[in-house]
């Protein structure tokens, strides 16, 4: 699985991303965290970086999908694109803020691209995305085309994330377009949305960890009215906002924008989304950067085992940055779950701190090392029997402002992811994996096991893939970046991305580091090597190690 993204409240994918998340608690899945989303909840300031760090039974599901589940077709399996799309002129003109979100300045311009709903009739039904553009800025540099970005999720809003995360791209605007778009079923591209605030709210009382048959019971069947509203909502949109598809868009976007290559940064689950444009379009590959890189090898249950293991490594180190035991620490943390999970915590707003928000405020903390020290506060609070500081941080990365309102970020991930994953464990799936998943973390592997059922849970389209296809043979270097302290991406994912691409395409480049993430984090060696491919095409040595 892939931890979500619900926007940070930063800003702003507020918060929180991703590919990859605490989904429904949920979203264990790919993330994406804004770099603001800790120190507006901390008070802890932070480093002066605003780098995106890619922050969700036993039936089956009803299939409304009338297509292939088994295969990713390449770009010739399918009809052409009539002239009427890929010569389609955009209209760029002043891009409007909305209620969560202030417009983002004059230096920004919105336009919206028309795609086929349906690829195999590419004739048919058209749907708009939403597209933000910054152009070059260079003073006497050549051009070198647009830069296509992707923060992840999947389910965050590159119009929103883009103007908040420009300022660390600046030397790249110097000879690029920065351009962004959000994908089909998100945000301002008819985003999906499905239940209403006061429904959100009401399921964070689902026990994520059910002990007994009324809790397991009510675990499933909010999952399964999780998916009707997604379908009565989205309608026949649901069974299109694939990966898939979303790389079809980006390569449209490229002929639109007038680009012979796609150049491209991709984030989290950005990075899963670029290893299929690129086994899809192997010839149209330019330079492409993929940081915090999603394994393309597993499925629903290998994704959360990775996560599992990811986060527990975290905390771990987390703990001994501070001196202490990880093993005593995490069963100080286990116990005081076990405790949530019977009793929850007051706060100072009235609501409670249940097991599954608790778990969620760990956990965010986890995406930076510069948030460690909100944890160090939210624990602290919690031994004293106030649950505010925890919950003031599960908020952030569930999207809930201080009125009560939830953004759509986790609805997006959820109906993407599970249009993409044919894997659908049932109850006693889960369940078998319980001790495993304890093993590896006595922290969060009971909720992410028990996930691995429930995010998918009586979807109402059915998936399309056991793992993303990513060979790219032929396809130009692609870069790809791991960080050995990520704990939402696992930086073993990296090299099996690079692997998959093909021998020659994946180029890995590996930072020594904490966080979701690696450019704009710190390191002076990997923003160079990237910037360097990106602006002068130079290919840094397979395995290079930055520390």
């Amino acid at each position: 699985m892939a931890p979500e993204d619900s926007r940070a409240r930063a800003r702003t994918r507020t918060r929180t991303d991703a590919g990859t998340t605490v989904r429904a608690i949920g979203l264990f899945t790919a993330v994406l965290l804004t770099a603001g989303l800790i120190a507006a909840c901390s008070d802890s300031g932070g480093d002066g970086d605003a780098a995106p760090k890619p922050v969700p039974v036993p039936s089956s599901p009803r299939t409304s999908a009338s297509r292939s589940a088994d295969a990713t077709p390449r770009a010739d399996a399918l009809p052409a694109l009539p002239s009427a799309l890929t010569g389609q002129r955009l209209h760029w003109g002043r891009c409007e803020g909305t209620a969560s979100t202030p417009a983002p300045g004059s230096d920004w311009r919105c336009a919206t691209l028309k795609v086929p709903l349906d690829y195999t009739r590419p004739t048919g039904r058209t749907i708009g995305l939403a597209l933000i553009r910054a152009t070059s800025r260079g003073a006497g540099e050549e051009r070198i085309g647009s830069l296509l970005f992707n923060f992840g999720g999947p389910g965050g809003s590159g119009v929103d994330l883009l103007p908040a995360f420009a300022p660390q791209y600046a030397k790249l605007r110097a000879r690029y377009d920065l351009v962004s778009f959000d994908p089909r079923g998100v945000g301002a591209s008819r985003g999906v949305r499905c239940r209403s605030d006061k429904a959100v709210q009401a399921a964070e009382s689902i026990d994520v960890t059910p002990d007994t048959a009324a809790e397991e019971s009510a675990y499933f069947k909010d999952a399964t009215a999780f998916g009707q509203g997604c379908e009565k909502q989205a309608g026949e949109l649901l069974s299109h906002v694939s990966t898939i598809e979303a790389a079809r868009d980006m390569d449209l976007m490229r002929q639109v924008l007038g680009d012979d290559k796609l150049h491209y940064m991709g984030v989290s689950y950005g990075t899963e989304l670029g290893g299929v444009y690129a086994h899809l379009f192997p010839g149209k590959v330019g330079r492409l950067t993929l940081d915090a890189v999603v394994d393309p090898t597993v499925g629903t249950v290998g994704h959360s085992e990775n996560q599992a293991r990811g986060f527990q490594r975290a905390l771990d180190d987390y703990f001994t940055s501070r001196g202490s035991d990880p093993k005593a620490g995490s069963r100080k943390i286990a116990a005081l779950l076990k405790r949530l999970d019977a009793k929850p915590l007051h706060t100072a707003s009235g609501r409670e701190l249940n097991e599954s928000l608790a778990t969620t405020g760990i956990l965010v903390t986890l995406y930076r090392k510069t948030s460690w020290p909100a944890l160090t506060r939210g624990l602290r609070a919690a031994d004293r029997g106030d649950g505010t500081a925890l919950l003031a941080l599960a908020d952030s990365y569930n999207d809930r402002d201080t009125k009560g309102h939830y953004g759509t970020t986790t609805h997006a991930q959820r109906a993407i992811s599970c249009l993409d994953d044919k894997e659908r464990p049932t109850a006693a799936r889960a369940k078998s994996l319980l001790a495993k998943f304890r093993a590896i973390s006595p922290v969060f592997g009971e909720a992410m096991a028990w996930d691995t059922a429930g995010w998918c849970h009586d979807w109402p389209v059915a998936g399309l893939w056991d793992h993303p296809e990513v060979s790219a043979p032929g396809a130009a270097p692609v870069l790809v970046v791991g960080n050995t302290g990520d704990p939402a991406t696992p930086y073993e994912g990296a090299r099996k991305m690079a692997d998959e691409l093909g021998k020659g395409v994946g180029v890995e480049l590996t930072w020594k580091g904490e966080g979701h993430g690696a450019y704009g984090s710190g390191s002076a060696c990997v923003d160079s090597t990237v910037n360097a491919y990106l602006l002068e095409g130079r290919i840094p040595r397979d395995g290079r190690v930055c520390s």
